[in-house]
């Protein structure tokens, strides 16, 4: 970018790994959001670097274009870290990033449990079974599945266990859980409920619980304007527009900028093998791909043309503005 000529801000907004860049002046404000943490184990097994680079077109070619035909409007580019597990666009909404963005084009629980490690078989009453804390939690939870309601999702894993020997009680085990519902709402009150069976396990094994909570990802607001620009200029380029087949159950810290300002989240698709979806391995080397790249600067030509619509067409502009606080009655 610095080598277009365009002002980067490294460390944006108090985010080491955040960067901004923003171009022209007056009139209303378009962002664009350039996601690129990949996942450990996998690499960009969830495309964000195609994310970013369909962010990063976007954002070059509506700067080109506002100032070749000298129209007022501005473009940010947000580098936002973090998206799977760090909520980095929360942390950039708290911190002001997204105040004077008229559009944006683009629960997690740790827990760790305390107890005092023994000899098994000499003297196991001094011990404090941080271990069976974890085991009780995890039926807890395990049960609690079972009255949870159909769309609702728990995810659990073990960080951090004892070493594998038998004659030794564990002071100290991390379990990690995630808890997701079709609204932030929903959420929280599925968090509560996870809470309460980890609460269960430290009462009835004697452990200390902390409990360390993150920032919880809300829902992803559909703003109908935006996404009808953007879908017909992908299909003006020659892309396959389908239809919805309802709610996209995962989760994105989009949905909390969609919350704040008129956001769209597209997704586009690129051929993959079956069985490769979002989170394999597979979709890791469909990322990677030639066609993948090209249907991913195709995505950013799109994004570019929804926000010159944004920029220039008031009517447009007026419907992007009615559908988002037409929305907020249904949060």
């Amino acid at each position: 970018l610095e080598g277009l000529g365009y002002q980067v801000t490294r460390h944006a907004y108090g985010l080491k790994t955040a960067f901004e860049a923003i171009s022209g002046s007056g009139g209303r404000t378009v962002n664009f959001n350039a996601e690129y943490d990949a996942l450990p184990g996998m690499g960009h097994a969830c495309g964000h670097n195609l994310i970013a680079t369909a962010s990063v077109t976007g954002f070059i070619a509506l700067s080109y274009a506002l100032k070749q035909f000298g129209i007022d409007g501005r473009v940010q580019l947000l580098g936002t870290p973090a998206e799977e597990d760090g909520g980095g666009k929360i942390d950039l909404l708290n911190a002001g990033a997204y105040e004077k963005v008229d559009v944006s084009l683009m629960m997690v629980l740790i827990r760790t449990y305390h107890g005092v490690s023994a000899h098994a078989g000499a003297t196991p009453w001094e011990g404090v079974n941080a271990l069976d804390a974890l085991v009780s939690a995890y039926i807890n939870i395990s049960m609690l599945r079972q009255q949870i309601r159909p769309p609702e999702r728990i995810h659990g894993a073990i960080v951090e266990a004892p070493k594998p020997t038998s004659n030794a009680i564990p002071a100290l085990t991390k379990t990690e859980y995630t808890a997701r519902s079709p609204t932030i709402r929903g959420a929280r009150n599925l968090g509560g409920r996870i809470r309460r069976c980890m609460e269960a396990g430290a009462l009835a094994t004697g452990c200390k619980l902390d409990i360390e909570e993150k920032a919880g990802y809300a829902e992803l607001r559909v703003n109908e304007a935006l996404c009808s620009s953007f879908q017909q200029h992908m299909a003006a380029n020659g892309i396959k527009v389908l239809k919805s087949e309802g709610p996209v159950a995962a989760a994105t810290d989009q949905g909390n900028v969609s919350y704040a300002i008129p956001a769209l989240h597209a997704i586009v698709g690129i051929p993959a093998d079956d069985g490769s979806k979002n989170h394999t391995v597979g979709f890791t080397k469909a990322a990677g791909t030639a066609v993948a790249h090209e249907r991913t600067v195709v995505s950013g030509k799109a994004m570019a043309m929804t926000g010159w619509d944004v920029l220039t067409n008031d009517a447009l502009y007026e419907q992007v503005k009615q559908d988002f606080e037409r929305d907020k009655q249904f949060r």
